[in-house]
């Protein structure tokens, strides 16, 4: 049926890539004579990027002498050398477009099973001198596969591949490569895939989120989980400040309605708006996103402030705003939302953060909703305790809620019983101790340390991570796979002359700065301002760098293979064509 062709092993090494150093096994050379095949490699053999090569359902890739040809007619190369794809098992026959999942073949004294395609990776484009390679690769539905070893044995180049077993379902690797990457997945199919037993885990988890009733919504769920439903409206849109109410010395809530006397689009709880002003005249425009904390489809949106140290927004919000005011706001975004369903949910938050998880307790109230509430929230004391009377107020509308509240540092006129009921830290120890189950959902808001400390104690926990739901406010956790790790700097400007393109604005990193075609995406901006990013393929594919469009318009090379959801953008690919503020 086939043959091996050719044996390549090769570890990893540290190779420098745009003034970066990159972790990579990509480069695998061709070895003689016969090689044992381990549960997880082969002999001499290893992966640069754990996260997303390697492990027992992807120990061997496998790729085609009749691929390798195609390439090469294709990028118009010759004679690539065995190993070029970054493959283990250089093989005549077998091709993707009739190879399927849960195939098991012998080769050598080993058996092995067909788990999976290729995971889309930049690291084959640096290996082939090709950036657009991991795109062309599902595009031409050549994407090459991985085998899972079933029986330990030695394998050499000559060896004859025998078919022991065919996998259930029939589906073949091309066939469930585009069911993942391409647009409009079958339903059928994505049910047929998820019966094969051998199919990896990650991949399963990816066609069940593909099946989910949100998954409609645009972009691919598949790949990256839905930031919420499409915005209302594309930029921003003037409202005027009906009410300002000072919930603390350092917070104050803002109501903001249409200036026509409009109805504002209902948001869901949970969700942010983007502020955008000038805090000075003529002085340049500041983006900032704040989480709303109101009830939905209450008439208003409602967000609340805290005053930062040296926060220029918040400062300006807090001492000049005035009813009757106008703002520029964009429509209601983000997913932290909260889920429908019958099931206990847990509000973790501390200091500021309680706004997103208010605006879930007023939907909560709002429904007279039977569910098992905990509202658990953690402050230094009461004066720097927002929300604690509204708070109270609506957990008594609701049947089943249960509160606790904990102070850090109690002011000497706080009372044990009634302003808290304990002093420390909201920790999983203090979970424990309150019976809180650990079925829940649970959604987490705060500063950064308690957002990390229980995120990590919920694992500890065994809390299923499905049910943690979590919302930062600053940057998110940077993704960039087999990066070497260095020193995070603040965002700032990139070094050289300015630009002279559209303005692009970080939102969340509070950077504005001229685009400058020097780079050939927003991504390669963002690197260059130390602005966080999120990536892996860098070509399209695998909507990882994927986020909100605020403002603005993009234009796309090469076009991705399937669109972002509507309001956002793929900053692997795209290059603005007017101003544009970015969540980022």
């Amino acid at each position: 049926m086939g043959t091996l062709v050719s044996v390549n092993v090769g570890l990893p090494r540290d190779i420098e890539w745009k003034e970066q150093t990159v972790r990579t096994a990509i480069w695998k050379q061709p070895v003689q004579g016969r090689i044992a095949v381990g549960r997880l490699n082969l002999a001499g053999d290893g992966q640069g990027d754990l996260a997303g090569h390697g492990g027992e359902h992807r120990a061997v890739m496998v790729y085609q002498l009749d691929s390798y040809r195609y390439w090469e007619a294709h990028l118009g190369r010759h004679a690539f050398p065995y190993g070029q794809f970054g493959e283990n098992f250089t093989i005549s026959g077998l091709p993707d477009h009739e190879v399927c999942i849960g195939d098991q073949y012998r080769i050598g004294s080993a058996l092995f099973e067909v788990t999976q395609p290729r995971v889309t990776c930049y690291r084959v484009g640096i290996r082939l001198e090709e950036p657009a390679m991991a795109a062309l690769l599902v595009s031409h539905h050549r994407p090459g596969f991985y085998f899972r070893v079933l029986r330990e044995g030695d394998v050499g180049a000559g060896d004859e591949i025998v078919k022991v077993a065919d996998g259930p379902e029939r589906m073949t690797v091309a066939e469930l490569d585009a069911l993942l990457y391409l647009p409009n997945p079958s339903r059928d199919q994505l049910e047929r895939a998820l019966r094969i037993p051998a199919l990896s885990a990650g991949w399963k988890g990816s066609f069940q989120a593909l099946l989910q009733p949100n998954s409609s919504q645009g972009g691919n769920p598949g790949l990256k989980a839905s930031a919420g439903p499409p915005p209302a409206w594309p930029g921003f849109r003037p409202m005027r400040v009906v009410r300002l109410d000072r919930e603390t010395a350092n917070v104050v809530s803002i109501a903001l309605q249409p200036p026509d006397g409009t109805s504002l689009p209902p948001a869901l709880p949970g969700q942010y708006l983007v502020l955008r002003l000038r805090t000075t005249t003529g002085g340049a425009l500041l983006l900032r996103n704040y989480s709303m904390s109101g009830t939905p489809g209450g008439g208003a949106y409602r967000i609340s402030v805290k005053r930062e140290a040296h926060g220029v927004v918040s400062s300006y919000l807090h001492e000049h705003l005035r009813a009757g005011d106008l703002l520029e706001v964009s429509a209601p975004r983000g997913g932290f939302t909260l889920a429908s369903g019958g099931g206990p949910v847990v509000f973790l938050s501390a200091g500021i953060g309680a706004t997103p998880v208010l605006a879930m307790l007023h939907s909560l109230s709002s429904q007279a909703s039977g569910r098992e509430v905990w509202w658990i929230y953690g402050a230094r004391n009461a004066a720097e305790h927002p929300f604690a009377k509204e708070s109270r107020e609506l957990l008594h509308t609701l049947g089943n809620a249960r509160t606790h509240v904990v102070y850090s540092r109690p002011g000497s006129e706080d009372k044990p019983g009634s302003d808290y009921d304990s002093v420390g830290h909201v920790d999983t120890q203090l979970l424990n101790s309150l019976g809180v189950p650990r079925e829940a959902d649970f959604y987490l808001c705060g500063p950064p340390v308690f957002m990390n400390q229980l995120t990590q104690g919920l694992q500890t926990w065994a809390v299923d991570p499905a049910r943690v739901h979590t919302e930062s406010f600053g940057p998110e956790q940077s993704i960039t796979p087999g990066i070497a790790p260095s020193p995070q700097l603040p965002p700032l400007p990139p070094e050289g002359k300015p630009g002279t393109g559209p303005s692009i604005s970080f939102v969340r990193s509070g950077l504005t700065v001229p685009w400058d075609s020097r780079f050939s995406s927003l991504l390669e901006l963002a690197e260059a301002c130390s602005v966080p990013v999120q990536w892996s393929c860098r070509t399209g594919v695998c909507h990882t760098c994927e986020c909100p469009l605020i403002g603005g318009s993009v234009q796309y090379q090469p076009d991705p293979l399937q669109p972002p959801a509507p309001g956002d953008v793929l900053i692997c690919c795209s290059t603005p064509l007017a101003n544009i503020e970015i969540d980022l």
